[in-house]
C-alpha cells in the first residue's frame, strides 16, 4: 500500500469511562485506539484496548485495509489493562512500549531512561513521529506527538493525560480518574496545550485545542 503524503493520526475507536448503570461502585471503561499511518510507510498503534477486544481491533484495522502483521510498532501510553490488552495481538511489531518501557519479546531497551523529562524517542525515519514522558495519570505515562499530519497541525496522543475533552474546564474529570502526581499532570497538560493543536485523550474523540483552552491549561499549571 502507498505511504500517505502526511502522516495519518486515525482514531479507530473512541474511549469511554463512565459510571456502571447498574452499579454505582463500578465504573465502565475502554480506552481511545489510535491508528498513525507514517509518511515513511510504518504503521503505529497506540493504546490497544482490553484484552476481549481482539476480534473488534483485527476488524478495525481491516476496514483500514492492514492486518495485524502491518503494524510497526505498539505505543501503551500507560500500563493500566484497558490500554494494554491486545498487545498480544503485533507479534511482527519491532517494539512494543508500556509506558516508558521498550521491549521486543525478552529484549529490553534504553529508551526514556536518561532522567531528562524532556527526552523523546523518534519512531519514524523522517523525525516526525516521537513519544516522550508526559508523567501526572501514572509516573510512567508517555504521549506520542505527530507532526505533519493531514489535520493541517500537531496532533498529541495523550492517553489518561487528558480523559476527554470536557476536562479542561472541570479538572475534577481528570482527576477523579486517578492521578499519582497531579502537579506533574497539570504542567504536561499545558506542555501538551502549546505543543499540540489536537489532542487524542484517553477516554473520548479527538479535539482540536483552542486559545482559550491554552490558557486554561497554562492558568492550571501555574497553580503547581
Amino acid at each position: 500500500m502507498t505511504a500517505p503524503a502526511k502522516n495519518q493520526v486515525i482514531v479507530l475507536q473512541p474511549g469511554y469511562s463512565h459510571e456502571d448503570e447498574n452499579d454505582e461502585t463500578a465504573m465502565r471503561a475502554n480506552c481511545t485506539c489510535t491508528l498513525i499511518r507514517c509518511r515513511d510507510g510504518q504503521n503505529i498503534i497506540v493504546d490497544t484496548m482490553t484484552a476481549w477486544d481482539g476480534d473488534l481491533l483485527q476488524s478495525l484495522l481491516r476496514h483500514q485495509g492492514l492486518e495485524v502483521e502491518d503494524i510497526h510498532v505498539v505505543v501503551c501510553t500507560h500500563g493500566h489493562s484497558d490500554h494494554i490488552g491486545c498487545n498480544y495481538l503485533f507479534k511482527k511489531a519491532r517494539i512494543h512500549m508500556v509506558g516508558a518501557c521498550a521491549s521486543n519479546r525478552d529484549l529490553y531497551f534504553d529508551h526514556l531512561s536518561s532522567g531528562d523529562i524532556n527526552e523523546k524517542k523518534q519512531l519514524d525515519t523522517n523525525g516526525e513521529v516521537v513519544v516522550k514522558r508526559t508523567p501526572g495519570h501514572t509516573l510512567s505515562c508517555v504521549s506520542v506527538i505527530v507532526q505533519s499530519t493531514q489535520l493541517g497541525g500537531t496532533v498529541g496522543i495523550a492517553g489518561d493525560l487528558f480523559e476527554r475533552r470536557e476536562d479542561v474546564e472541570d479538572d475534577s474529570i481528570w482527576r477523579n480518574a486517578g492521578s499519582e502526581d497531579e502537579n506533574s499532570q497539570r504542567v504536561e497538560r499545558s506542555k501538551m496545550g502549546l505543543l499540540c493543536d489536537h489532542i487524542v485523550p484517553g477516554h473520548g474523540p479527538m479535539f482540536s485545542l483552542t486559545t482559550e483552552m491554552r490558557v486554561k491549561l497554562k492558568r492550571d499549571a501555574e497553580l503547581s
